[in-house]
């Protein structure tokens, strides 16, 4: 959801937007057919798929056998749906197709408020990789291109979320953001993701498509 507001407001600032998803050895691998339809839907420019196994690793309900909580964690503490430099490894890797398609603007959708404690959706994270990605780069360095991490969603509750893509004609029935599928691909309704999402739509006065 929050991926496919960031991708809405991106365009409608003019962006030509090339959508990127990540096949990280997640064990939601209906997320990944949501993502290609988001983007075909949307109007995409292109839709490229990066592979890295972060499942050999494990360390996260979400790519290892831990099983997803469907009860709230305990505040202050990171959840085991935190998978382990996930943003890190995404930001990288993004980085570096932007700088294959000659471009300093990357957007992603972290969210700092109505977020589940990851480490890797904080102002101050943000702003320590877009350091970095300017010290690191050709084209920062020798191109004098700018990047810039773009994230529109950082300062947003999920109401706000809700608002802003039904505003810019975003099709929730698209997108899935459960932590723990049924099997026939629709959300659990329990997990935290899920919990999230429905306090999203009901404090926006809004319907969810996608959970009913």
């Amino acid at each position: 959801m929050d991926s496919t507001t960031a991708l809405a407001i991106a365009k409608s600032m003019g962006y030509q937007v090339h959508a990127l998803s990540f096949d990280y050895g997640q064990r939601n691998r209906a997320e990944l057919a949501c993502a290609a339809k988001v983007a075909k839907a949307m109007g995409a420019a292109s839709h490229a798929t990066a592979r890295v196994d972060l499942s050999s690793f494990g360390g996260s309900a979400l790519t290892g056998d831990i099983p997803v909580p469907k009860t709230a964690t305990e505040e202050g503490r990171i959840p085991v749906t935190y998978v382990p430099a996930r943003n890190t490894v995404f930001l990288s890797l993004a980085l570096a197709y932007a700088e294959t398609l000659g471009t300093g603007d990357i957007f992603i959708g972290v969210n700092a408020l109505d977020y589940s404690g990851y480490p890797d959706c904080r102002p101050e994270y943000i702003r320590a990789f877009e350091a970095m990605a300017n010290l690191a780069t050709k084209m920062a360095v020798e191109g004098n291109t700018i990047i810039t991490i773009h994230t529109p969603l950082i300062d947003m509750t999920k109401a706000q979320i809700v608002a802003k893509g039904l505003e810019l004609g975003v099709d929730y029935a698209l997108t899935l953001s459960c932590y723990d599928p049924k099997p026939d691909g629709t959300h659990c309704g329990a997990c935290a993701a899920c919990v999230l999402r429905a306090k999203g739509f009901a404090q926006a006065g809004a319907k969810d498509p996608a959970l009913g």
